[in-house]
């Protein structure tokens, strides 16, 4: 089988970590590769990149597994298509299972952070023959219901906007964060971070008032202590190569999911799983009933986690006690 092209290694190079290309259905996706062994692949969230796993894939790397960070359609330098509806969830899958076939393998474990939560769950939901386990970190896994989540997120607002309410238009958002991208990222890093987040309410900034913007609510300059000004140079350099019209564009595509999903409505996620929260992190807090719901709704639940006095960035605040975790998981799933 032709290996995937080698790429640049571009200013977030890994030490030790190869970076690839690979063609996917959607054009091409960019990926860091550390290691060899049953293949892990890490899927990021919003707004971040491969790079946000630049902890784990040594560990994972050390740990005897072959470890795969990609930088998710829209993002990075990864393809990003025009159309809006490019960006739903089964695309994501679709080139979850494309890269693992392009890296010549049959099956991977998948592993997400935030918006990658969700896409690693419905990779193995929809790929049971491709994703044989699932890690899932911050948000907690949900099955499809009957209520639309743009009608939940309306609600939630109150006399406020909710956050994934005010990225649905297209250009709305782009035209808060595009002009300072880097003091934008900086804020909203902040906003999530335990040691950063604004009082008096941690989860404030997630609600919009009437002709504000989200980033009014973000703290006053001041770097969380997992960020430093390089790590920040990297996301920043990024996204204001690309902007952030691809990533965004993921959160306008939760109506589409809702309908492309109906088929797996209430379904259970059965493989081997982990889960992985933050206490201070709203994502957690907010779906409290989510996680009380493990035993049915994630049958093959391996162990969950809740880290005290972590907030939503875990893999980056907690980059050793997380990566451990990972690694004890990923042992007991492939022993």
């Amino acid at each position: 089988m032709p290996q995937p092209a080698r790429s640049p290694e571009p200013s977030s190079s890994v030490p030790g970590a190869a970076h690839r290309l690979v063609d996917v259905p959607g054009g091409r996706i960019h990926l860091i590769e550390q290691g060899a062994g049953p293949l892990v692949l890490l899927v990021h969230g919003f707004p971040e990149t491969s790079y946000s796993w630049r902890h784990q894939l040594p560990a994972i790397a050390a740990a005897g597994y072959r470890a795969v960070a990609i930088d998710v359609r829209g993002y990075g330098r990864s393809s990003a298509p025009a159309p809006v509806d490019a960006y739903r969830m089964t695309a994501h899958v679709a080139d979850n299972v494309a890269v693992v076939h392009a890296l010549g393998e049959k099956t991977a474990t998948v592993i997400g952070h935030d918006w990658g939560s969700p896409i690693a769950a419905n990779s193995a939901l929809l790929r049971p023959d491709v994703f044989t386990a699932a890690g899932l970190l911050s948000v907690p896994y949900a099955p499809r219901s009957e209520v639309r989540p743009t009608d939940g997120f309306a609600r939630i607002g109150g006399d406020d906007e909710f956050y994934v309410s005010y990225f649905q238009e297209p250009g709305r958002a782009e035209a808060e964060i595009e002009p300072d991208v880097r003091g934008w990222l900086a804020g909203f890093y902040a906003a999530l971070s335990a040691d950063t987040m604004p009082p008096p309410s941690r989860d404030s900034v997630f609600f919009v008032p009437p002709g504000a913007r989200l980033r009014d609510r973000f703290p006053a300059d001041r770097l969380p202590s997992w960020l430093t000004e390089a790590d920040l140079d990297v996301y920043s350099g990024e996204f204001e190569r690309t902007g952030l019209t691809g990533a965004l564009n993921r959160y306008r595509n939760v109506y589409r999911d809702w309908e492309d999903l109906a088929a797996w409505d209430g379904a259970r996620l059965t493989q081997p799983s982990l889960f992985i929260g933050g206490a201070l992190d709203a994502s957690t807090t907010w779906m409290a009933e989510a996680i009380a719901a493990y035993p049915t709704t994630l049958p093959g639940l391996v162990c969950s986690h809740i880290l005290d006095g972590c907030g939503h960035w875990i893999q980056q605040e907690r980059a050793t006690e997380v990566s451990a975790l990972l690694t004890q998981w990923l042992h007991s799933v492939h022993a």
